[in-house]
């Protein structure tokens, strides 16, 4: 079978060494979805999280699954529910008969990685009780802070066609995900290469005899986050980048524009992407690359744009080709 990985390009940082072999070792398990899985990885390495919007049955869990295996991180998958409740993700606090004294029992949201599938089908205080864990990264139960892992992320999920029974996302949730990036079916030769897999006896629940290895360990998260912390951002790029945000406040279709959040962003995204490709430095194509991706889920547009059938994101792309391109 061939698992050749599109990421095999020539470099000399830790970051873009890592993030080639972690992106080889899921390869093995993901038919194409390139850019989706260099996405998903810069938000990792970013220490943000990412919302996932596509049907089912396009390997959302495999990719995270993967990925947990290939970085050595703990994985989680919980399934949002509409009578799922707070306790459910944060755990409990359980009284022992023998000590007489209660103990705290861990939910499902201490990991690593969490897939947090179908968000939008739990009610708002559900929600809300992954939004401290996002936000502050521990969780409080009965007045107890309890700290989650230091690369606690959170990928989530929502159906774009299925509306009957959710709970849209608020705007203060929306905003706490670095990127929301839309995943589409897989081209012809992909799908092709997938049934080929499964006919061999590809086993997605069976990701060891896949062969995907760990690649990465935790003493390699220092030498990350300091080459990514160490990417050398131009005054013209922040400019370029201050100028892309602003852009959304005063369009005519757009009713609430991007935040400065949305902008710190932005250039998170944009120097973790960078790293991974090898660079010392942010370019206007890094920029470009993750608009779409970090604006689409924190703009709303007006009523009437929406009768009209606006596009967010083609609003986006017309935006960044409005903005001038630092040299």
């Amino acid at each position: 079978m061939d698992v050749t990985s599109p990421f095999n390009q020539s470099g000399t940082s830790e970051t873009r060494r890592l993030g080639e072999a972690v992106l080889n070792e899921i390869a093995k398990v993901v038919v194409g979805q390139e850019e989706v899985l260099e996405l998903m990885l810069a938000t990792y390495y970013a220490g943000g999280h990412l919302l996932f919007e596509g049907v089912p049955g396009l390997a959302k869990t495999l990719m995270v699954k993967a990925l947990g295996m290939a970085a050595g991180a703990s994985f989680n998958r919980i399934q949002f529910t509409p009578d799922l409740l707070p306790s459910d993700i944060t755990g409990t606090n359980v009284f022992n008969l023998a000590s007489q004294e209660f103990n705290f029992r861990n939910g499902p949201v201490f990991a690593s990685l969490i897939l947090a599938d179908e968000v939008n089908r739990t009610p708002p205080k559900t929600q809300a009780a992954l939004l401290e864990a996002m936000e502050e990264r521990h969780v409080s139960v009965d007045g107890k802070t309890y700290p989650l892992p230091a690369d606690f992320t959170v990928f989530a999920t929502q159906n774009p066609v299925e509306y009957e029974g959710t709970y849209p996302l608020p705007e203060a949730q929306l905003d706490r995900f670095l990127m929301k990036v839309l995943i589409d079916y897989p081209d012809e030769q992909e799908e092709t290469e997938i049934l080929k897999r499964y006919n061999s006896g590809f086993n997605p629940h069976d990701l060891v005899s896949a062969g995907i290895t760990q690649v990465m360990q935790p003493e390699h998260w220092p030498t990350i986050r300091k080459e990514i912390n160490d990417i050398r951002v131009e005054d013209g790029v922040l400019v370029y980048i201050k100028a892309i945000v602003r852009s959304t406040r005063s369009h005519r279709a757009i009713a609430l524009g991007a935040s400065p959040r949305a902008g710190i962003a932005l250039l998170k995204g944009a120097k973790s992407l960078a790293a991974l490709r090898g660079k010392a430095y942010i370019t206007p194509d890094e920029v470009q690359t993750l608009a779409a991706p970090v604006l689409r889920h924190r703009l709303i547009l007006t009523p009437e744009s929406e009768l009209e059938g606006g596009d967010v994101n083609q609003l986006i792309g017309g935006l960044v080709s409005g903005v001038p391109v630092p040299r």
